[in-house]
């Protein structure tokens, strides 16, 4: 399978994601990200080595194909949409794509849910350029400090109905992806801290019956 994470930011993937990703690379899957806002210039103590932070997670995690776009950080939404989806749609046909991951459209980031409803346009790709192949699956991903801060109580939250058993290994490897990111990490109990990935990933675990877990929540699925 050719996995494409779509992320708004570098350290979204390894966030959301890392321990998955590892795993379906472990086990012989084809991973790329595509990255939206590539320098996240709003981004608060941003690294001057972001691209050498980001070269380092993602080879820590062992994903060797990545977009790269360029769109205002935290101003996605002055952009025109159609650029936002036919960019994911490039990636997805150069990587012939079988599946897309990325944010929940309610995330609080409004990168993240412009992010999201530009993916979800381009997965219907097939329906309007020959020879694209269907999607077999779509799925959200969860976004720690941005996905639990939801605070839009009319819409439909981060609902996980997908768990993807990453064991000890896989939350060491995600932290050690996101410690790669300058400034990125932060004392204990901000998201963001060793303490917090581990809690998180022991608690979808036991959501699932399994030990330590990534959650999900599945868009569709073709068979």
């Amino acid at each position: 399978m050719n996995y494409l994470f779509v992320v708004a930011h570098p350290d979204d993937e390894s966030d959301a994601a890392g321990g998955t990703i590892h795993k379906l690379i472990q086990e012989g899957n084809n991973v790329a990200v595509a990255i939206m806002v590539s320098q996240a210039a709003a981004r608060r103590d941003l690294s001057d080595t972001l691209s050498d932070d980001e070269r380092e997670a993602l080879s820590i995690l062992g994903v060797e194909k990545v977009y790269h776009a360029d769109f205002p950080n935290i101003k996605m939404n002055t952009v025109p949409h159609l650029e936002l989806v036919q960019f994911i749609e490039g990636c997805i046909e150069d990587f012939k794509a079988d599946a897309i991951v990325t944010h929940h459209p309610t995330d609080t980031n409004n990168d993240h849910a412009m992010t999201s409803y530009a993916a979800q346009a381009a997965s219907r790709l097939f329906q309007r350029k020959p020879g694209i192949p269907q999607l077999k699956l779509f799925m959200y991903m969860e976004t720690p400090s941005a996905t639990e801060w939801s605070l839009d109580s009319s819409a439909k939250r981060f609902t996980p109905n997908y768990f993807v058993e990453i064991d000890k290994e896989g939350v060491q490897t995600k932290i050690k992806a996101l410690q790669a990111y300058k400034g990125v990490m932060r004392p204990y109990p901000h998201p963001r801290s060793n303490e917090a990935y581990e809690g998180l990933a022991a608690y979808r675990g036991c959501q699932a019956g399994l030990k330590y877990a990534e959650a999900f929540e599945i868009v569709f699925q073709a068979y």
